[in-house]
């Protein structure tokens, strides 16, 4: 909307500059361009702003296929004024000389030749087309069919319009219509998704399998082992109590050897003992034989009174002094058994 200001009796209008002006002074062409800025009378002016800027248009309509089910259709269109002067002539974009606006809708008035025009040629197109083919490839075959039929209009082209672009968003059936669609295909994705389930649990199986199988032969292993080495201790305990035996034998037969010799030392020492006790014998009896009697009476009583008890007092009664100098006086007879003592 252009921006009017007014001063001394006169209007000023300022435009922005995607802002065409036409500006009509007693019927004859006072300003015509962009981004003008002047003054004018306002008794005598008419003026029209139209945009030049590029404008987007949304447009969501019904259409019916071929199989007679009906379609939502959710497009943009992006057009602009190309000929802001035959715009101006074909369209009302007068704007009020006091406060700057438009007088009539003339953006309604496009939309609605835009969004007809659009809507005529999708509907042609998808009434010649089943459902699952518009679903299928419906947004660009629906696209394509508006692009050349808002470009081949001629009376856009005489309102000084060209669309730009044209892009469709979406083409949906009813809800209904929709859910049973989706059932095919969900069904296929839970299909796949369950296969897949599946193989997971196989493979994890597959798996535990393999490991329980490793663990048994992993056991299987061991016991083998501990065989081994139970047959081994066996082996080594019965080789250990070979060798002690071996050298229990050979300890035995060495002590047995040592106490033989020990034994036949000790005979021989006792025979030379014996030979030496029984010379020394000899010789003492020897000795004794040609001894006189009274000497060996002498050692007699010596070797009688070395094994005598202690005698620490004795006591001597009248009878036995008497007795005992009685038999010391009587000289002994030879041929008597003292007279030999």
């Amino acid at each position: 909307m252009a921006d009017i200001t007014r001063r001394f009796g006169l209007h000023h209008l300022c435009a922005v500059p995607t802002a065409h002006i036409r500006h009509l002074r007693r019927g004859r062409v006072a300003h015509d361009g962009a981004g003008l800025a002047f003054r004018f009378r306002p008794l005598t002016a008419a003026i029209s702003e139209v945009p030049v800027d590029d404008r987007e248009l949304a447009m969501l309509f019904h259409a019916r296929t071929s199989d007679f089910q009906d379609l939502t259709v959710q497009a943009t269109l992006t057009y602009r004024i190309t000929d802001p002067a035959t715009a101006a002539t074909r369209v009302d974009f007068g704007i009020d000389p006091g406060t700057g606006s438009w007088r009539a809708a003339p953006l309604d008035q496009l939309a609605t030749l835009l969004t007809e025009t659009a809507q005529q040629h999708a509907l042609g197109l998808l009434a010649r087309t089943p459902l699952a083919t518009a679903l299928a490839d419906g947004v660009r075959t629906v696209r394509e069919r508006m692009a050349d039929g808002l470009t081949n209009e001629p009376r856009i082209a005489e309102t000084g319009l060209a669309v730009i672009a044209v892009r469709v968003v979406a083409l949906r059936p009813e809800p209904e219509v929709e859910r049973a669609l989706r059932t095919p295909a969900r069904e296929l994705v839970q299909q796949e998704a369950d296969r897949a389930t599946f193989e997971r649990r196989a493979v994890a199986v597959e798996h535990e399998r393999g490991i329980a199988e490793n663990e048994l032969a992993n056991r299987i292993e061991l016991a083998r082992r501990e065989e081994q080495l139970l047959a081994q201790q066996g082996a080594n305990r019965r080789l250990q109590a070979k060798e002690e035996a071996a050298a229990d034998r050979v300890a035995t037969e060495a002590e047995a050897q040592r106490r033989t010799r020990l034994t036949a030392a000790e005979a021989q020492a006792a025979r030379e003992l014996g030979d030496a006790r029984a010379a020394a014998e000899a010789a003492w009896l020897a000795a004794h034989q040609q001894a006189d009697p009274a000497v060996l009476r002498a050692l007699a009583l010596m070797r009688l009174a070395e094994h005598l008890p202690r005698i620490d007092s004795v006591t001597l009664t009248p009878d036995v002094l008497t007795g005992l100098l009685a038999r010391l006086g009587t000289p002994a007879t030879p041929g008597t058994p003292g007279a030999q003592r």
